[in-house]
């Protein structure tokens, strides 16, 4: 009869090294521009975003039911209106935003 050799697990699969992952560092790291996705939920930035989309909508349903010369009032003000409450919103959050 054979003598069996037993060998552990461990020997065969050794564990990989942990100390690398635990290892401490030698200085704390901070982030010098804080960002969350969760600043751009703001109350004014989305009543501003609101209007603005609203504006677009009511644009559409009257191109839809035909009313051209509104539709085109409608474009000569949106053509002002957009980059100035797009830039004024932009300036808004970064005056706002805690740095």
């Amino acid at each position: 009869m054979r003598k069996t050799q037993r060998f552990r697990f461990q020997k065969i699969f050794p564990s990989p090294l942990k100390s690398s992952f635990t290892r401490p560092r030698p200085f704390k790291v901070y982030s010098f521009v804080p960002f969350s996705p969760l600043a751009m939920l703001d109350p004014t930035i989305l009543t501003l975003g609101g209007i603005v989309l609203g504006i677009a909508i009511i644009e559409r349903i009257l191109e839809r039911w035909g009313v051209i010369d509104l539709v085109d009032q409608f474009s000569k003000v949106m053509r002002f209106i957009l980059p100035v409450t797009f830039y004024g919103a932009l300036f808004y959050f970064f005056a706002t935003f805690m740095f």
